[in-house]
């Protein structure tokens, strides 16, 4: 549920606004549909290292461990940035939601509102946390199936205007596919290649979070039952919620409207979401504040998760002595409070919007979160591919594996090339012509990811582990213990009545 919760916010509910303009109906159909496979390889990639040794340090741990320990330094802190970026980022959205009802109010004091609810919550503990998550994550799901069939239904002529809309924005004038920067490049084939790539870009921050659960598996009750479950689940959520919400977006809103957000019109209060203005153009009332209401929850939900991954991410790093020994400091319900108040002083950066408006700071967030978040994936594509270079060498049998990843090792490295090529051409609008604040957030996160894994191997002159010495065992006989002391608990407790087994399922 945390990685439902983490991963469907701003990206799919709002940023798809921003895709469907650039991408059209189709391009952005098409974008979301490969990152939803690159993205599932991902998952199983590091699905299978999580369930073989499910550690608190996360995916940063396994880099260190199967690849080189500036390697895992680097993808660490690279991970920490993400986090101390995208949580500001969803606050921002948020403050961009709620002036759908009023510009009254100065959007600082929301920011200040929203910052303090998210600290709070996080303050109080894990199962606070997690209690809380699971109901969020469970609106979210509620209202993403009640979105989705809402779109069928005004598509097919269940509006008040007894429209059927059908495939009517996938025509001229609209679509099929956007014609992003026609003016600046003369050639309306080049134009459509460029709308289509655009959306890649934002598929790729959309989908960017569902690898968080590589980082709650310390905290996990049976992690290697639990951790493989989820992936597989997290695959029917790809298909079903991300390439079914923009094939719906696509059908019930023309990619030519300006009041989507980030539009290049687009004005203050107009609606955060294509979801929210589908209703409004299908002439529904009320319901648009209805779901104004749901997709706040949305992106303080997630601002809430990923305060929580990037104070976890923080203590991790300094349990390993890789950040400031004071960042190990917890309190006595476990939540390191030194971590936790130094993500939030970074939540500040939201007031950035207080100059700027909503949408272009949401557009510098998403350049920020989307290279951060690429260089982590693929960090775990070639962790993982050590790891099973690790295993061959020393005779392991991916067989006996906890969980063994699907499509291996093509997977790997086509999720590893994939994420690589989008990453290096994800910034090309910046030269079309060339915007200095757009250039620096599209790739200011590579340098970074650069410096920190070379400044560690420069000055502790560390070396890439050879596969043959690999450590493979340390831990893993303490988490076999555990396992069996957890599995043990639950036979004693009896067999799960039929509802309860239901319910787990959900």
């Amino acid at each position: 549920m945390i990685a439902l919760g983490g991963a469907v916010g701003t990206g799919l509910i709002i940023g798809s606004g921003t895709a469907l303009v650039r991408g059209g109906p189709l391009g952005i159909l098409l974008g979301y549909s490969f990152v939803g496979a690159v993205c599932y390889m991902v998952l199983v990639a590091l699905g299978e290292m999580a369930a073989y040794l499910p550690h608190k340090t996360g995916f940063a741990g396994y880099a260190t461990r199967f690849v080189d320990p500036a390697f895992g330094f680097g993808l660490g802190w690279n991970y920490l940035l993400k986090y101390l970026i995208v949580t500001p980022n969803n606050i921002n959205a948020a403050g961009a939601v709620i002036q759908y009802w009023t510009t009254k109010v100065d959007i600082a004091v929301w920011m200040v509102i929203f910052i303090v609810f998210i600290f709070a919550i996080n303050l109080l503990g894990v199962r606070v946390f997690g209690e809380l998550e699971f109901w969020f994550s469970s609106i979210k799901v509620i209202t993403l199936i009640g979105l989705l069939l809402m779109g069928f239904i005004i598509d097919l002529g269940g509006n008040p205007k007894h429209d059927r809309i059908g495939f009517r924005y996938w025509d001229h004038p609209y679509g099929p596919m956007g014609k992003y920067l026609q003016a600046q490049v003369h050639n309306p084939h080049l134009a459509i290649f460029l709308g289509f790539w655009s959306t890649l870009t934002n598929a790729l921050f959309a989908y960017i979070g569902t690898e968080l659960i590589g980082v709650t598996v310390g905290e996990a009750q049976n992690p290697r039952k639990n951790i493989p479950i989820a992936i597989r689940r997290t695959f029917v959520r790809i298909v079903v919620f991300y390439i079914g919400g923009v094939f719906i977006i696509g059908m019930i809103v023309p990619s030519t409207s300006n009041d989507l957000f980030v539009a290049n019109k687009s004005k203050t209060g107009a609606a955060a979401s294509p979801f929210v203005l589908a209703t409004t153009l299908a002439g529904i009332h009320v319901l648009n504040h209805v779901i104004n209401a749901a997709i706040l929850i949305f992106v303080l939900s997630a601002a809430n998760s990923d305060l929580y991954i990037g104070s976890r991410t923080l203590y991790a790093l300094a349990a390993e002595g890789k950040a400031p020994a004071i960042f190990r400091r917890v309190n006595r319900m476990g939540v390191p409070w030194p971590a936790l108040i130094l993500c939030t002083l970074f939540c500040g950066l939201v007031f950035l919007n207080v100059r700027s408006s909503s949408q272009k700071v949401f557009g510098w967030f998403v350049n920020l979160v989307s290279t951060f978040g690429a260089i982590t994936w693929m960090c775990i594509c070639y962790s993982h591919i050590r790891f099973m270079k690790a295993l061959e060498a020393q005779g392991m049998s991916r067989g006996n594996l906890p969980y063994k990843a699907p499509f291996q090792p093509y997977g790997s490295w086509f999720a590893l090339i994939s994420t690589a090529i989008i990453t290096i051409f994800k910034g090309f609008d910046t030269f079309i012509p060339f915007t200095t604040d757009t250039f620096v957030t599209s790739y200011i996160g590579l340098p970074t990811f650069v410096l920190f894994w070379g400044g560690y191997k420069i000055y502790y002159r560390s070396s890439v582990i050879p596969v043959e010495k690999v450590d493979l065992l340390s831990g893993k006989r303490e988490i076999d213990e555990e396992e069996e002391r957890f599995l043990h608990e639950q036979d004693l407790r009896g067999p799960r009545t039929t509802a309860q087994k239901v319910w787990d399922g959900l």
